[in-house]
């Protein structure tokens, strides 16, 4: 049952889609008008011209005129008729001379150097380092002063019988020839000051440097007196 109701359905839309189709083909009326062809109507020409270029400036012209002269050495693009002899001169300019302009800044004038010029003069030397004549204390960088000559002290007899015995610290001017100048009294023992002061003024020393050059020195120094046991 449910096969053949199939069947019937299948026929049924068969013969409506056949009735339409044929009602379509055997239809009569108007037929669409077809699209025109695509043509190019009023089709005009136009007319190219020349556009006239603007006149060239002065600068133009200057630089024109320029670039001729500079070209005078290049390579001519044009062979000669005849070889001419050298003469030696082929590389000066039209005046036979090498002409440099240098213009210098507003409110100057132009300087012209005609050939080679004078050589420009040399730096001037350099100054010398200042030498110090006022006595420095000594710091690092500096080449201290050595002893070269010693003089030992007379120990005072009064000192010798009270006993007495230490180290005097003194502070000394030393020239930038390695004299003493003076001396003074930082740490004293009075019976022994004296013998210290008269045996360092008797001391000489290399002189001190700074920069390779011989300066005057403040230092410190010492005189140790000891008694010798019997």
């Amino acid at each position: 049952m449910r096969r053949s109701f199939t069947l019937f359905s299948i026929v049924v839309h068969g013969l409506v889609i056949g009735s339409l189709l044929g009602a379509q083909t055997l239809a009569v009326g108007a037929l669409p008008t077809p699209r025109r062809a695509l043509m190019f109507d009023n089709v005009q020409l136009v007319k190219l011209g020349d556009i006239d270029l603007p006149a060239p400036s002065q600068a133009s012209a200057h630089h024109e005129s320029s670039s001729s002269a500079v070209a005078m050495n290049a390579a001519p693009t044009v062979a000669p008729n005849a070889v001419t002899p050298e003469t030696g001169r082929e590389n000066d300019g039209p005046t036979g001379a090498v002409v440099d302009s240098v213009e210098h800044g507003a409110g100057s004038s132009l300087e012209t150097v005609i050939g080679q010029g004078a050589p420009p003069a040399p730096p001037p030397p350099a100054a010398p380092h200042p030498v110090a004549t006022t006595p420095i204390r000594l710091h690092s960088g500096m080449t201290p002063p050595a002893k070269q000559v010693d003089a030992a002290p007379v120990y005072p007899a009064i000192a010798q019988s009270a006993r007495i015995e230490g180290m005097v610290i003194l502070e000394a001017v030393i020239d930038a020839q390695g004299r003493v100048e003076s001396a003074r009294i930082l740490r004293s023992i009075p019976l022994l000051d004296q013998a210290a002061l008269d045996a360092v003024r008797q001391w000489r020393f290399s002189a001190a440097r700074l920069n390779g050059d011989a300066v005057p020195v403040v230092m410190t120094v010492t005189v140790n007196f000891t008694l010798h046991e019997r």
